[in-house]
């Protein structure tokens, strides 16, 4: 939760400008780094390892158009702080958080309301802003890691 409001600044900025500042993700790097010196989470290494492979594998989707360059960039900065042991969770709620954006996109453009905001994501049938899902995703895994958590002390 320590990059929250960078994740509501980045969907915002992928909605309407349909690209996520270079900034964001710097930000998100400086906010691990100092977490990692202060606390170092367990599986440090590991998560370095998995962001570096997502940043490998996204850049290579970049180089084919698939993928933009901000999205590569700050979903391989979110996963820095997912936990190892909730990657397979996280993977479910980004998959879920990847169509609910999808619909939310599609819906707002068949909005003529939603026109009048001037989003570039919203106006123009340009490509899918990403940046949405990988903020819900971010968002929502800690939710969802923790609702696990509470049925299993539960059970």
């Amino acid at each position: 939760m320590l990059i929250a409001p960078l994740l509501v600044a980045m969907a915002y900025s992928d909605l309407n400008h349909m690209r996520i500042p270079n900034v964001l993700c710097l930000i998100a790097l400086a906010v691990f780094g100092l977490a990692a010196l202060i606390a170092p989470p367990d599986d440090l290494v590991a998560r370095i390892v998995v962001a570096g492979s997502v940043f490998a594998l996204g850049f290579a989707a970049f180089c084919l158009r698939i993928l933009g360059g901000g999205d590569v960039k700050m979903l391989s900065a979110l996963l820095l702080f997912v936990p190892v042991p909730t990657m397979p969770l996280f993977a479910l709620v980004f998959s879920a958080s990847m169509l609910a954006g999808i619909a939310i996109v599609l819906g707002l453009r068949r909005l003529p309301a939603a026109h009048r905001l001037g989003w570039k994501s919203i106006s123009g049938s340009t490509g899918f802003p990403m940046g949405l899902s990988i903020a819900m995703a971010g968002l929502l895994h800690p939710a969802a890691a923790m609702l696990i958590d509470a049925e299993r002390i539960l059970q």
